[in-house]
């Protein structure tokens, strides 16, 4: 079931965050793809599009100085040795099959570690009378968590589209999922979302 005028989030598909050719997080990259998340994406932000609710991407593209990351974690801590994610680099770049289409949006941020915070993402929502989110994407450890914690926060409802979404390993994945996400969203496979966009 989803609650009055919904929204989906796609956050981090990029070639430099999933690909495994290119990105710094191979495992993740690995769980991407036995998962089988993209095709499942696709076709939920399809759904969305003909149903007439917007879909959102939320890409981090860094500056090339990374002047305003703060390694005030392990995973910033991490990043910043690694290449950034530079606006106009093909490692910035969104997967081939999820490349945003005519009328969706991009919520883009240089730095932090989920899009729902310190963007106009929430302002935007609000405008259009989003009630609730939609989650996929990665990952399961840290952006779909902190999306999903921040959104119900703000008031929001929130669906994780459980068969869209990727961790590091598939017990991490599993454990985050049933522990913490199902006590501040409500966990459905694609499918049934895209059922309830028609219903």
């Amino acid at each position: 079931m989803l609650v009055g005028k919904s929204a989906l989030l796609i956050n981090e598909m990029q070639i430099g965050v999933v690909d495994a050719a290119h990105t710094g997080f191979p495992a993740l990259a690995a769980q991407v793809t036995a998962r089988g998340i993209i095709p499942r994406i696709a076709a939920l932000a399809d759904a969305f599009r003909k149903a007439g609710a917007p879909v959102f991407h939320g890409p981090v593209r860094g500056r090339p100085d990374r002047a305003d990351v703060k390694p005030n974690s392990l995973i910033t801590a991490l990043s910043l040795k690694g290449q950034p994610l530079a606006e106009g680099s093909h490692r910035s770049s969104y997967v081939p099959e999820l490349v945003p289409q005519d009328g969706d949006f991009e919520i883009v941020r240089t730095s932090g570690l989920i899009t729902m915070c310190g963007t106009q993402m929430d302002a935007v929502m609000r405008r259009m009378g989003i009630e609730t989110l939609v989650l996929t994407g990665v990952s399961t450890n840290v952006g779909i968590p902190g999306n999903a914690i921040t959104a119900e926060e703000l008031g929001y409802y929130v669906v994780v589209a459980e068969d869209c979404i990727a961790g590091t390993d598939p017990d991490t994945h599993r454990t985050i999922v049933d522990n913490q996400l199902r006590m501040i969203a409500r966990i459905m496979p694609s499918k049934e979302i895209t059922a309830a966009l028609i219903g």
